[in-house]
C-alpha cells in the first residue's frame, strides 16, 4: 500500500468509526427494547424510533417488519451492546427485513457492539441498512460456488476492526 492509499484508508476508518459513535446510546440516547426477554424483533413491525439493547438482537422466528408511518425521511436505529443474528437454520429459516410505508434503507441504521451474521448459513433473504459492527460483519458465510440463494443487503455493511464476510451476496447501496 502506498502513502496515498494509506491516508484514504486512515480517513475511511476515521469516517466509520465517527459516524459508528454517533449512534451509541451515549450520542443517540432514549432507546426502548421492543424484542422482550429474548431480543427477538422477527415478527415485529416497527415504527421509526431508536430501539437499543444491553445484549443482542436477532431476527429468527420470522421477518421484521419497518413501518415509515407515510414519512420518508423515517429513521429506525437499533443500537445493541453485542451481536446481530438474521436468520436461523435451514431453508425455513431466512430472515429478512420489510420496509413498508415511506420507510427507505438509507434511514436504517444497525450499530453493533461486536459482531452481525446475516442469514449465514442458508443465505437468502433481504437485509436493508447501513450495519456498523465494532467487529465485523458476515453476511452468508457458504462458499461462493456454492448453489444456495443469494443475500441481498440494500444499505452498508461495515466492520471496524475486522473485515466484512460477503459471500453470494448482491449489495445496493442506497442514494443519499
Amino acid at each position: 500500500m502506498n502513502a496515498a492509499s494509506c491516508t484514504v484508508a486512515t480517513n475511511a476508518l476515521a469516517a466509520a468509526q465517527t459516524a459508528y459513535n454517533n449512534l451509541t446510546p451515549a450520542l443517540l440516547p432514549g432507546g426502548t427494547d421492543p424484542s422482550g426477554a429474548g431480543g427477538e424483533l422477527g415478527g415485529l413491525t416497527l415504527g421509526p424510533g431508536i430501539y437499543k439493547r444491553a445484549t443482542s438482537f436477532m431476527i429468527n422466528g420470522s421477518d421484521l417488519t419497518l413501518d415509515g408511518q407515510g414519512n420518508a425521511n423515517a429513521v429506525f436505529v437499533f443500537q445493541m451492546g453485542s451481536t446481530l443474528t438474521v436468520g436461523g437454520p435451514g431453508l425455513s429459516g431466512i430472515r429478512s427485513i420489510i420496509l413498508i410505508n415511506g420507510a427507505q434503507a438509507k434511514n436504517v441504521f444497525w450499530q453493533v457492539g461486536s459482531s452481525a451474521t446475516i442469514n449465514g448459513i442458508v443465505g437468502g433473504g433481504t437485509m436493508v441498512g447501513n450495519i456498523m459492527a465494532a467487529v465485523k460483519v458476515s453476511v452468508s458465510t457458504v462458499s461462493p460456488g456454492d448453489v444456495l440463494p443469494v443475500v441481498t443487503i440494500n444499505g452498508r455493511a461495515m466492520g471496524l476492526t475486522a473485515q466484512a464476510d460477503l459471500n453470494n451476496v448482491v449489495v445496493n447501496v442506497p442514494a443519499p
